[in-house]
């Protein structure tokens, strides 16, 4: 069953699309647009929190940023590679939702997850759009416009700043829906997470926000040249 979406983010675990892109999923769903999130797994191997408390966590995240859908694909958490059932299920995801643009993390990361996250959405966008893959049990095929990579704990020179000024709130809010992750809470442990996560997020959008005038914004990195509409768009 086709269900449209105009912008699909892939993470590897909850709560890696919020870090990277809260705040544009939030500022395009403000806009009138359809964001779905995908996450590949359940982070059943994460330090802190349980499945069941990190799945409402995750629900309650995608309420706060105004995503009406949030699926999980349940792939293995730290036993993610680029293999055919994962990439197939990805295949899947995008010809049930058709989106215009697809997100997904930053290939190069300290966490293996989500190089790997990147590498298998990289390979079922392209898998997505030739019309004899999955025939007739994935359904048509769909070329997606653009894929943008966001980032987790990088941090380098993007290639495209969002504004995020009037949603850096509901970004940061969606984080703190992760109480089992970003706080430290009696039984927990110690983890980068729960060293001021949060408030370096926050920094790293101030800081590129700086970059383009503006209080807060989202760096994005591109594999493909971006196309230049009008080159004095904006200027007057």
């Amino acid at each position: 069953m086709v269900e449209r979406c105009d912008l699909l983010a892939f993470g590897a675990h909850p709560d890696d699309v919020e870090i990277g892109m809260g705040g544009t999923i939030a500022k395009y769903v403000r806009r009138g647009y359809r964001a779905v999130i995908c996450d590949l797994t359940k982070a059943e191997l994460s330090s802190n929190g349980t499945v069941d408390e990190r799945q409402k966590e995750a629900a309650e995240a995608a309420r706060r940023l105004g995503v009406s859908e949030r699926l999980n694909l349940e792939l293995p958490d730290r036993g993610l590679s680029v293999e055919e059932e994962a990439i197939h299920r990805i295949v899947a995801v995008i010809r049930r939702y058709r989106p215009q643009v697809v997100f997904a993390p930053y290939w190069e990361d300290r966490h293996p997850d989500h190089g790997q996250c990147a590498r298998l959405v990289e390979e079922a966008v392209f898998s997505a759009g030739i019309r004899r893959y999955g025939a007739g049990e994935l359904g048509g095929a769909h070329r997606v416009r653009s894929v943008y990579y966001y980032m987790i704990n990088a941090f380098c020179r993007p290639h495209v700043l969002i504004d995020i000024s009037e949603t850096v709130h509901d970004k940061l809010s969606s984080l703190r829906a992760y109480e089992s992750q970003f706080e430290r809470r009696p039984g927990s442990v110690e983890t980068p997470l729960t060293n001021n996560y949060i408030e370096m997020i926050e920094s790293r959008e101030r800081w590129f926000g700086q970059q383009i005038g503006a209080a807060y914004a989202e760096g994005f990195l591109t594999k493909t040249p971006i196309h230049l509409f009008d080159l004095f768009e904006g200027a007057r």
